[in-house]
């Protein structure tokens, strides 16, 4: 099947997932592409595959050698983003783009315009794959499906191409960060692996932030308004005042690269009790560190002010910075520079402002980098991709199982 037709199938399924849900996969649903991937990759000739009361599919390619070759692995998502609709996918390809504004609607007047997204620019006289404008398209992650499946569709019928055992796996709810948290790594039985689920060409990464939660309830001491005076602790000024005194130039909309920052993401209440939620993000272990003891120093100190107990904190580790495991073993780096260049693509090594699957699965005993799947503005409906993107990608995957096997490895 042809990549661009097998990526289609795939968008025609409803996927998203949801962080209001505790079942895993958080959706049903996300149970039809899953099972579609089963019979998929069955007829296409994989061995051993399967999927667990979960809904993750796990599959292999057998070895064409006997030589002593590692075992690796490719990885991709199949739910998409609860922040937009997945439901009733509209594709269009639109061939030899020109440039211009993209009308992806015209009555309703949705457009992907040039100047809001100057990305287009980069992918003139390409064919590209767009939506209506009402929902997402679900290349993220749907493109890597389709260039890992694509690959060991390609490998199946190339046995020239001589290689070791190659492992895959198609996993649920990435999008709500549980992606990774029961992908059975000791089944799946890789040296390393990598997940398929980067933006545009060429992209690697094996950098992402450490992460945290916190958690900051505030409890107020509730009073007649008429008699208050030295008594109620109003605890919704309270979290007011905590979020004034939190670093403001220290926020995702001031930062960007290396830079790290706190979060607001959601404050509510009253006069008896209030909360606030930040996430805590940095690259750096050592500066992450120190954030989360900035905001620990902060509650001390205001519960000095407004009485012990006023202010709760909790903090959670959410997930670690990927490159002090990928670090030890750069060859798994060093292979995927290699697969780009023999496939005419240049590697741009970036850093992740965010957390990824990789991430978790790397502290699992899993080193995972991630690699671009091709497409871009992911989660709304200006999502695109290009489909020279997915061509490459596909192409990458077989050029990294090729040369894997091509490396001497000690016994």
């Amino acid at each position: 099947m042809d990549i661009t037709e097998r990526f289609l199938s795939y968008v025609a399924f409803d996927t998203q997932s949801s962080e209001d849900s505790s079942t895993t996969p958080s959706t049903h649903k996300q149970f039809a592409l899953a099972e579609h991937l089963v019979t998929e990759l069955k007829d296409l000739g994989l061995t051993e595959v399967e999927m667990d009361d979960m809904g993750y599919v796990y599959a292999t390619l057998p070895a064409n050698t006997d030589a002593n070759i590692p075992t690796i692995g490719f990885i991709a998502h199949m739910d998409t983003s609860p922040d937009a609709s997945g439901a009733d996918v509209k594709p269009r390809i639109v061939k030899a783009y020109n440039g211009e504004d993209l009308v992806l609607d015209a009555e309703a007047g949705i457009v992907s315009d040039v100047k809001t997204f100057p990305e287009l620019l980069d992918h003139v006289g390409e064919d590209i794959i767009v939506t209506d404008g009402h929902t997402l398209l679900g290349a993220d992650d749907k493109a890597g499906i389709a260039e890992i499946v694509s690959a060991m569709e390609y490998l199946i019928n190339h046995p020239e191409i001589k290689h070791g055992k190659v492992r895959v796996g198609f996993n649920p709810d990435e999008e709500i960060g549980l992606g990774a948290h029961h992908f059975d790594v000791k089944k799946f039985g890789c040296d390393w692996a990598y997940t398929m689920d980067g933006g545009e060409l060429g992209e690697i990464e094996f950098e992402n932030f450490n992460a945290a939660g916190a958690k900051i309830t505030v409890n107020g001491v509730s009073v007649h308004p008429g008699y208050a005076k030295g008594k109620m602790v109003n605890a919704a000024l309270v979290a007011a005042d905590f979020i004034h005194r939190m670093p403001a130039s220290e926020t995702p909309s001031t930062t960007e690269g290396y830079e790290g920052f706190f979060h607001l993401t959601g404050i509510e209440g009253g006069v008896e009790k209030a909360t606030v939620s930040y996430l805590i993000r940095d690259h750096d272990r050592e500066r992450f560190e120190v954030r989360k003891q900035m905001v620990e120093s902060l509650v001390k100190g205001m519960n000095r002010q407004y009485g012990e107990g006023t202010l709760v904190l909790n903090i959670k580790d959410q997930y670690y910075n990927m490159r002090e495991k990928i670090e030890p073993v750069m060859h798994v780096i060093d292979l995927i520079k290699e697969a780009m260049e023999e496939a005419g693509v240049e590697p741009k090594v970036r850093a992740i402002r965010g957390g990824t699957d990789g991430a978790q699965l790397s502290f699992m005993g899993l080193p995972c980098p991630n690699i671009f799947a091709g497409g871009l503005n992911f989660h709304g409906p200006h999502e695109f991709l290009p489909i020279p993107n997915l061509q490459k990608a596909c192409e990458v995957v077989v050029n990294i199982v090729r040369l894997t096997a091509q490396r001497q490895w000690k016994a």
